[in-house]
């Protein structure tokens, strides 16, 4: 059995499949081999799933990217919702909206009224077109009303390393990874994009207490398989994968990675792709955003 992740290794749908993995293969008896097959956001890996035997023997690690990119590419050759089985919800992730530190805004109100002044415009990073961190700030923009000055990277590090010289204003970005900043000083937080305040930053309010409401913009991760697999397979992967990921080990191993170990029903999980793909289509529309 092989468990592809559309993405290169060492993110979080790569870090779910491996440790999921590694537990399934002795539950089902069989070596359980992950696929790392990334490229154009993940369209080479899911089409390569979608278009796989539906015999449970190829499953895929995903986020929500994948039904991010049906929005986002024309023509793309596989339907983010109805091509695939969903298996179940793995992982939530959470984006925290940061600031560099001489941003004269500390809160996510100054912020917005800042930005309505259009005295100066306002930057932000993001890791390119598209990606969770750009839509996050979109769905902010469109919800407060207010244009920001979009700066993409190729990736995670140009974006940060800029974003902490002050050379763009403000990014979101996944909450492990700007906690260490924020306790050092190098970067403040506005708020963090889940319904929820989160453990790593107790203090900072969420978007919807800074007076956004509905605008939560967290990550959810998933297992898919390929349409048309039995539902007798779905739902013995969904019973093994919930076991794994309902652990205590899942929840320590899970929190290192800045990520909440999630389980669902599979309809559950094909309800939030749903209804994420047409929240992410708005928001693209209203936006007029298209990939590089």
């Amino acid at each position: 059995m092989r468990v592809v992740v559309p993405f290169t290794p060492a993110g979080g749908p790569d870090f779910i499949a491996r440790f999921v993995a590694e537990r399934l293969s002795p539950k089902l008896g069989q070596p359980v081999v992950v696929e790392n097959l990334p490229g154009a956001s993940g369209n080479i890996g899911s089409l390569q799933v979608a278009r796989a035997k539906p015999d449970g023997l190829t499953i895929m690690s995903s986020v929500n990217t994948l039904v991010m990119n049906a929005s986002l590419f024309r023509n793309l050759p596989y339907d983010p919702v109805t091509d695939f089985a969903p298996l179940g919800l793995s992982a939530w992730g959470t984006l925290v909206l940061v600031a560099h530190p001489q941003q004269k805004p500390g809160t996510l109100a100054e912020m917005i009224a800042l930005a309505k002044d259009r005295s100066q415009s306002q930057t932000y990073a993001s890791p390119g077109v598209g990606t969770p961190h750009h839509l996050a700030m979109a769905l902010l923009e469109t919800a407060s009303g207010i244009e920001l000055v979009h700066v993409p990277y190729k990736g995670s590090a140009g974006a940060v390393q800029d974003l902490l010289s002050g050379q763009v204003g403000y990014m979101f970005l996944p909450v492990h990874v700007a906690a260490s900043y924020i306790q050092a000083g190098k970067l403040k937080a506005l708020a963090v994009g889940s319904a929820e305040r989160r453990p790593q930053l107790p203090d900072v309010p969420t978007l919807g207490e800074s007076g956004l409401k509905d605008a939560d913009v967290d990550m959810w991760y998933g297992f898919f398989a390929p349409k048309g697999t039995p539902g007798d397979v779905v739902d013995r992967l969904n019973r093994e994968i919930v076991a794994i990921l309902d652990s205590a080990e899942a929840k320590t191993a899970f929190e290192k990675q800045g990520l909440t170990p999630a389980t669902s029903t599979p309809a559950a999980l094909a309800d939030i792709a749903a209804r994420d793909r047409v929240r992410w289509a708005d928001i693209v529309a209203k936006r007029g955003i298209q990939p590089e």
